[in-house]
């Protein structure tokens, strides 16, 4: 059997698609397990030539790629493709119930698939231009910041589920546009929070404000941020490192409507005209008896006009 002979016709079952690329059944069947597919046994031809060939490629990565990296991989891909595919199916159940709409699923889902990878290709692009300027593959210098709304749990109890689906959609997309614009990247959400990172301390400053802002229309309650730089891994997307603690601490320690920083990123933020970091004491939190932070806020008397460009 040969691969890659461009063909969209499934012509691999799964014992097959083993054989061809020459790995034993308990990995594929990790790999499988970690795509979040559980095993079920059929002799379906399910796989093209086209998949199988790219498949090998990802096989053939163990060199350069431990087997432990090539199932964690796998994992990230599969939970990322899970929870999207989990969103978008329930979106095409509720336009195929809309007797307005004039699209088949076929239709809609074919216009996802086109959609993803234009929107994939040009999120590479755009990471691997990064990348590219960075000293090391993994570990980057960065502000993590962390933004979550005030009360939330409580608040979720005492609204109707369209109220808080409203909240989150809003709160998300408004945090995402705001890093975004600034040059930021949003790491992750969480729920009540989102997790975003900056390379430029000004840059994380500014975008912290506006997300701070953000409470003074409805229905977005009162937030609060966290900011820290320092030091962080890179890994299948995440951020992992002091800085994240640190943000996270300091975002849990914050009044509401308020922004804490970090010693570092302070020190960074020390000479900007555009922002005031106010004095408070030492923190004590889970992992940091003394945590050094400082409040950021606006500078009232900074004035775009007078600015050095």
């Amino acid at each position: 059997m040969s691969a890659g002979t461009g063909s969209d016709e499934p012509t691999y079952s799964r014992d097959e698609l083993i054989a061809e690329l020459d790995v034993s059944p308990e990995y594929a069947q990790r790999l499988w397990n970690a795509f979040g597919f559980a095993h079920r046994t059929t002799d379906d031809k399910i796989f093209t030539a086209d998949e199988v060939a790219a498949l090998r490629l990802f096989a053939d990565s163990e060199g350069s790629m431990p087997q432990r990296a090539q199932v964690a991989t796998a994992r990230a891909i599969g939970q990322t493709m899970s929870r999207l595919t989990e969103w978008q199916a329930d979106q095409i159940t509720d336009l195929q119930r809309d007797p307005d709409v004039p699209w088949t699923q076929d239709q809609m889902i074919n216009a996802i698939d086109v959609i993803q990878r234009l929107i994939w290709r040009r999120h590479l692009k755009l990471a691997l231009e990064r990348d590219a300027t960075r000293v090391s593959d993994e570990e980057h210098d960065l502000v993590v910041g962390f933004a979550d709304i005030v009360g939330y749990t409580s608040l979720s109890r005492r609204i109707g589920m369209g109220e808080l689906e409203d909240l989150l959609e809003k709160f998300e997309e408004r945090t995402f546009d705001i890093v975004t614009d600034r040059g930021g990247q949003v790491i992750k959400t969480l729920g009540d929070a989102v997790m975003f990172s900056f390379e430029a301390a000004g840059g994380s400053a500014a975008a912290a404000l506006a997300i701070q802002r953000l409470s003074d229309a409805d229905p977005i309650p009162p937030l609060r941020v966290g900011l820290a730089r320092g030091p962080v891994l890179s890994r299948l997307g995440d951020l992992f490192g002091e800085p994240v603690n640190i943000a996270a601490r300091l975002c849990g320690s914050a009044r509401p409507g308020t922004i804490l920083v970090d010693e570092v990123l302070a020190a960074d933020l020390a000479d900007s005209d555009r922002f005031y970091l106010r004095s408070m004491p030492s923190l004590s939190v889970r992992g940091y008896r003394r945590l050094r932070a400082k409040v950021l806020e606006p500078n009232k008397y900074y004035s775009r006009d007078s600015a050095a460009p």
